[in-house]
């Protein structure tokens, strides 16, 4: 059973199989792992190196480009083409108007998997990650198990989307939404829609909205947009600048919360010029056919989009009962996000917990080739296929 790319290996017959290092996930994030462990295997090859370790990458998706595939048509990078690559391979230059738009991403990504004739295997989705007792991995999929002496998890967040709960919820008689399920403005043409949100996903889906539906956008504090002139590359830049500080036992000079939340891309910037993003306060509670504030005012709603966040997608990992800190598990700390509680577990991408930046494009570069060196010398130490202690 051929799966991707030129190259790239089938199937057992029966499903799953052994290597060292097993990455789930293979989005971007997955991509980045993938890279550095292939340039491992071609370090070997060309005798600069010890042997590298085996491994493969699983996919939930049937097709390459992790969540961006998944992304509404207009929605556009923070940065130019040129500044928005992983690893190894620039992005290629983009035609159209503004930065590069979901689509231009997810064709980057198949081509870079490609490129790079990633071992990536599609349709398959980690259901259970279990420990076992002579130090390696059990990995149960939806298409067979998976033995390995490390794991990256690289799964990220678009699956598991995070909507509050308010008072009279479950009498609205309109439709709860998220992100995840936006995909453009045309189906909301003509209706009341109020957005949930005061981050970059709120913003630009008010504004894309605003121009075909009747749009209130309500913010739990107002919003912070970042200067006109701050883009990804300056975002990164201020992490990394942060992280570096705090490793070295200095004082931080500062994140990019401290500018604010919201990147001000070109149709933000538009919208919000043309007085079309003024924000609200929270409302309080749901009606059946709208919402309503503290001071009693009402507003008719179809739909409540949320633009509310993601919680990571770490489901496969319940049966390793990991510890939680801040609502993400126990690590040591960065470059390298390795498991607290179980040495050979890394995690990637899924934000800055896992490295600077580590959630983009141009951030998750530097996290993969720590975790990557971390997760090789973590396989190193007892191969799959070696004999038991």
């Amino acid at each position: 059973m051929q799966e991707t790319g030129t190259g790239q290996e089938a199937f057992p017959a029966a499903g799953g199989g052994d290597v060292d290092v097993l990455v789930i996930g293979g989005g971007q994030a997955g991509l980045a792992a993938g890279y550095y462990l292939n340039r491992l295997r071609r370090d070997e090859a060309s005798g600069r190196s010890g042997p590298a370790p085996s491994f493969a990458i699983l996919h939930a998706n049937r097709e390459p480009g992790g969540a961006w595939q998944d992304y509404w048509a207009s929605l556009e990078l923070f940065s130019p083409a040129a500044y928005s690559s992983l690893p190894g391979y620039q992005m290629p230059a983009w035609t159209g108007q503004g930065n590069p738009a979901a689509g231009h991403v997810t064709e980057y990504l198949s081509r870079y998997e490609a490129r790079y004739d990633l071992r990536v295997y599609r349709s398959v989705r980690a259901t259970a990650v279990h420990a076992a007792a002579d130090g390696e991995y059990i990995t149960d999929t939806t298409r067979g198990r998976w033995t390995s002496r490390a794991v990256i998890s690289a799964t990220g967040t678009w699956n598991t989307p995070y909507l509050p709960q308010l008072p009279g919820a479950e009498l609205f008689e309109g439709r709860q939404l998220h992100t995840a399920d936006y995909r453009g403005a045309d189906p909301f043409a003509g209706l009341n829609v109020v957005v949930v949100g005061g981050g970059n996903s709120g913003a630009q889906i008010a504004a894309d909205l605003a121009p075909a539906a009747s749009v209130t956008w309500v913010t739990r504090k107002p919003p912070r947009y970042l200067p006109d002139d701050v883009d990804g590359r300056e975002l990164f830049r201020i992490a990394t600048r942060h992280v570096r500080a705090l490793a070295a036992g200095e004082p931080s000079p500062g994140t990019a919360a401290s500018l604010g939340d919201i990147v001000a891309v070109p149709p933000v910037r538009e919208a919000r010029d043309a007085g079309l993003l003024q924000a609200r306060p929270m409302f309080s509670r749901f009606l059946p056919n709208g919402v309503e504030w503290e001071n009693g005012e009402q507003s008719a709603a179809d739909v409540i989009l949320w633009c509310t966040g993601f919680r990571p997608g770490l489901a496969h990992l319940q049966p390793l009962s990991l510890r939680t800190r801040n609502g993400a598990p126990a690590t040591e700390p960065p470059p390298a996000t390795r498991s607290a509680d179980s040495r050979g577990l890394f995690f990637l991408g899924y934000g800055d917990w896992c490295g600077p930046a580590s959630a983009t494009l141009i951030g998750v570069g530097a996290a993969a080739r720590e975790t990557v060196a971390a997760a090789a010398s973590a396989a190193a130490a007892h191969p799959v296929g070696s004999p038991r202690p």
